[in-house]
């Protein structure tokens, strides 16, 4: 028996992201609800266990962490977004954790009240990315030619690095070409576009001229 899906969203989460643009891909049918973190309806702290979206509802049943949702999504509509050699699968799982940590060290980057803690921050990020670089195939996408789970999962964090880019001139890809075409393709696919809501930029500039941290001072109109 299919159940209808209910995401459980915060607008700029690039976490639940990750999800919806498996879902888009799929071309799956399903609700998206969005609160507010920061003031979360007592209902999603009885059925969060860690206070966090994204949260998937299935009937009464309820997953969360993004990659488990992911995979969830992916086992239940086939074919497979997941690449068929075990092994290849298996490093792409390490990859799409690797991708979560570069995500949280962007997100110190951008809230640092410091100059040089922000660059410092910035650096680790660069780090990261060059080791990304050493292991992408090189072709259109992570694993090759063919969209896996993994590219969905990286496509958020590209999304914001071009937000960072267009709002600071600050381009974090600019040493690392293979990511920079693979941010371009994923940035241009119908799932990744649509996996936001409208005016989603614009929201990100108000989130860092919220956090007050120095890439607020860099900010151009």
């Amino acid at each position: 028996m299919f159940h209808r899906l209910e995401l459980i969203s915060f607008k700029l989460c690039p976490f639940v992201q990750r999800a919806v643009i498996v879902l888009k891909r799929k071309n799956i049918d399903f609700d998206i609800t969005y609160i507010d973190l920061n003031n979360p309806p007592q209902w999603f702290k009885e059925i969060s266990p860690l206070g966090q979206v994204p949260v998937l509802k299935v009937g009464d049943d309820v997953l969360f962490e993004s990659s488990v949702i992911q995979e969830y999504v992916d086992e239940i509509t086939p074919p497979s977004l997941q690449p068929s050699d075990p092994l290849v699968k298996a490093k792409n799982r390490a990859w799409i954790s690797f991708g979560g940590d570069i995500l949280m060290a962007l997100h110190a980057m951008v809230t640092s009240k410091d100059e040089a803690i922000s660059n410092e921050k910035r650096a680790v990020v660069l780090g990261k990315l060059q080791q990304l670089e050493a292991v992408h195939s090189g072709k259109a996408f992570f694993n090759g030619s063919e969209f896996n789970m993994i590219d969905a999962a990286y496509a958020p964090m590209f999304m914001r690095m071009e937000f960072i880019k267009n709002l600071t001139a600050i381009d974090l890809l600019e040493a690392t070409p293979k990511l920079s075409t693979w941010s371009q393709n994923l940035l241009a696919l119908d799932c990744v576009e649509q996996s936001v809501v409208p005016g989603l930029p614009t929201m990100y500039k108000g989130m860092l001229k919220h956090m007050d941290g120095y890439l607020s001072t860099l900010l151009v109109d």
